[in-house]
């Protein structure tokens, strides 16, 4: 898991989407997990400094979701990362790894 401390820089855009595929494949075949999930493992439990992290974790998901990589459900179902607005979920694409990585 990527921590960072109170006064650390902000995770960069590797270890955000190491993260978000580290959460989706350890999910149910078919679960999602919340972007703010994300977020708050970036920001090791400092619970002021995870809310800025949540537009990074949103940019991650579409780069990964245009790569194939995982899905974004809105009312759960998949959107297309173009279409990505709202409230979010995010699972493992068709064919990814699952049970952690």
């Amino acid at each position: 898991m990527v921590v960072t401390m109170p006064d650390s820089p902000r995770p960069d855009t590797d270890a955000i989407a190491t993260e978000i595929l580290r959460q989706t494949a350890a999910c149910r075949p078919g679960s999602s997990i919340s972007p703010s999930d994300v977020a708050r493992a970036l920001a090791g439990g400092e619970d002021a400094a995870w809310r800025p992290l949540l537009g990074p974790v949103r940019q991650a998901a579409i780069s990964l979701a245009c790569a194939g990589r995982i899905e974004i459900l809105r009312k759960g179902k998949p959107v297309p990362p173009e279409g990505v607005r709202g409230v979010i979920r995010l699972r493992a694409a068709p064919g990814e790894p699952k049970g952690g990585a």
